[in-house]
């Protein structure tokens, strides 16, 4: 029977703002149109786990607004396993995101309901947790949280996949326990104390080499269009290619390939460089449409996408289908 993949994190609200462009610091500008979707970055990746055909549970915190109801239901709908999502008084997870016609975005997160998942709600669910292939996790949760997470994930030798957005430094005893970091390159910059305006002298496997030096096992630096940089202790350094689409929306592009590069690893027994592959493939196709959620691929859709790109002979050799 195949094991659970965990994700503990959050459950937001997206209020969307479409825009032609995003405003200057100051500026009023009318919008496009304005939609509301099901996100948080914890709830993303469990949908991309889910859809790709994972069995996935969550962890996490709702609050006692009509916003709760709304996100259980999706992720219930997503094939997610809700019984570990608990309800707190007071508001729900919110994201207000500003996206401009070539798919560019601001976001700001009001964390709710995610606030109150606590150290002690790990110990409440510490049994779904050490039975897990793997565990997922995100810094949407509070920072206290996430390191005792890490803490227990380690003391039993459960993978752990951190996305360490929104970035701040990280401590190294978690870091220690990470056997997945996967920030992009401003996340990369700022988790070195490195101002994110000198990304022009950016070097991934500079960076790389650095994140590894504070005790992270493995390293996966998000490129966007142009893929991701992949090094540590399971995987020599190499770069993968990302895939050119007509970006729509990028909002959970860093989270299809999370869910999908830990969907490829466990559920598939794919090489780390493989997985990533079919994990930017992921990527690329949720930018090609709107929303978070909604965007998030199928596992059909990602092997038409391989086979639309002559890649059928490349979806064989990465054994797509699950062992």
């Amino acid at each position: 029977m195949q094991r659970s993949i965990v994700v503990v994190g959050s459950l937001n609200l997206d209020l969307v703002a479409r825009v032609d462009r995003l405003p200057a610091l100051g500026e009023t500008i009318i919008g496009l149109d304005f939609q509301t979707h099901c996100g948080g970055k914890g709830a993303n990746q469990a949908v991309a786990l889910a859809r790709l055909g994972a069995s996935v549970k969550m962890i996490g915190k709702l609050g006692s607004d009509p916003f709760a109801a709304q996100l259980r239901d999706g992720a219930d709908q997503a094939g997610i396993d809700t019984s570990c999502v608990e309800n707190v008084s007071g508001s729900s997870g919110i994201a207000l995101i500003t996206i401009s016609r070539d798919g560019n975005n601001t976001i700001v997160i009001i964390p709710g309901a995610n606030g109150s998942l606590l150290p002690e709600d790990i110990d409440r669910h510490r049994e779904q947790i050490e039975h897990a292939s793997m565990v997922l996790s995100q810094l949407e949760i509070p920072p206290e949280t996430t390191e005792y997470l890490g803490q227990v994930v380690h003391s039993r030798g459960i993978p752990f996949l951190l996305d360490p957005a929104p970035a701040y430094m990280l401590s190294q005893k978690l870091l220690q326990s990470v056997t997945w970091l996967t920030p992009n390159e401003t996340e990369t910059m700022l988790l070195l104390g490195i101002d994110p305006s000198a990304q022009s002298s950016y070097s991934a496997p500079e960076s790389a080499e650095r994140l590894l030096g504070l005790g992270v096992r493995n390293v996966i630096l998000k490129l966007g269009v142009r893929g991701v940089y992949l090094a540590g202790k399971d995987v020599k350094g190499t770069f993968v290619d990302g895939f050119s689409v007509d970006a729509v929306d990028t909002t959970a592009a860093g989270d299809s390939f999370n869910g999908a590069f830990a969907f490829a690893l466990t559920c598939c027994g794919m090489a780390p460089k493989d997985a990533a592959k079919f994990a930017c493939g992921a990527a690329a196709l949720s930018v090609t449409r709107p929303g978070a959620q909604p965007s998030i691929p199928t596992l059909s859709e990602c092997e038409t996408f391989f086979e639309q790109r002559g890649a059928s002979a490349s979806l064989h050799r990465l054994q797509i289908r699950r062992k």
